[in-house]
């Protein structure tokens, strides 16, 4: 095979220095192996590469349109190098994160963006399922880390990383509130008769029993489906503002205050991964990300 590695970043340095001692010197070596090298391509090609009837070697027609490809393949070759070495620093072929439905909208992407800037060449797999099952899916090895709201009981297998923090709000639609209600100050206990709607896991309870407040509820496992039945006037919800905040801007949804609750009811939100497993380097790189990002905010 006419190109290789070597060859490729000779040919490429002589291009772009304009001659064989000035390629020769940014590479450390001497002259003569530098036009050496470009002699021997050029007999494996069959192409003169360099007009050598000049003061200095001067590109031909065929060194111009082979250049680009050159310079694709020399990067491609860089590539796989860095590839190479992560992959010997313990780079895992995947990262996967487990993302509860309600904390699609929190900013953890931003550091995800960045780390696959770094690592080209690393799959990342994000899942969104109920807290409870994003959880059980990092205990049981099928995910990394955990993007959940703080739990009620420490778990002593868990390690996290505070990634920050959302108020909870209740929203409903516009009119979904018994017209005799709309006109005055609104209680919690005024939620007891009125469906509500609750993210739960597929094997378990409601996400969080605190926010469990209608005796009638109607339960899904994802947050389109919840704002479709809340939006659809079937019941109202508890869920992030950062979530509903562009349905109540377009009109869709209204947050209901209580004259007897907290408006501003706030959770912080983790970054949680299994002590039992070590963490890759992209693991553990993606939460340097997340400490950088919140350092400099």
């Amino acid at each position: 095979m006419a190109f290789t590695s070597d060859n490729i970043t000779v040919f490429l340095a002589v291009l772009d220095q304009g001659s064989f001692s000035a390629a020769a010197r940014v590479l450390g070596r001497v002259p003569s192996a530098v036009s050496m090298t470009i002699a021997q391509l050029e007999a494996e090609l069959d192409l003169r590469l360099f007009d050598r009837g000049t003061r200095e070697p001067t590109p031909t027609e065929a060194a111009r349109a082979l250049a680009p490809r050159a310079r694709q393949l020399a990067s491609q070759l860089r590539q796989l190098r860095a590839d190479a070495l992560a992959l010997h620093a313990g780079l895992e072929r995947r990262l996967t994160l487990a993302v509860a439905p309600e904390l699609i909208a929190a900013p953890w992407t931003p550091a995800l963006a960045a780390l696959g800037r770094e690592y080209p060449s690393l799959e990342i797999a994000i899942v969104s399922v109920p807290q409870p099952d994003a959880l059980r899916l990092l205990h049981a090895g099928g995910a990394d880390l955990a993007l959940v709201f703080e739990r009620e009981r420490l778990d002593e297998r868990e390690s996290f990383l505070q990634l920050g923090s959302d108020v909870i709000v209740a929203v409903a639609a516009p009119g979904f509130l018994p017209r005799e209600r709309q006109s005055t100050a609104l209680r919690v206990e005024d939620m007891l008769e009125l469906r509500q709607i609750a993210m739960t896991s597929r094997v378990a309870e409601p996400v969080d029993c605190r926010f469990i407040l209608s005796r009638q509820v109607w339960k899904t496992d994802n947050q389109l489906a919840t704002l479709n039945l809340v939006q659809s006037g079937l019941g109202w919800a508890v869920l992030p503002r950062a979530l509903v905040q562009p349905v109540i801007a377009a009109g869709s949804l209204v947050e209901i205050a209580f004259e007897n609750a907290s408006r501003d009811t706030r959770l912080v939100i983790d970054i949680v991964w299994s002590r039992e497993r070590p963490l890759g380097l992209a693991a553990r790189r993606y939460l340097e990300l997340i400490r950088e990002s919140a350092a400099n905010p």
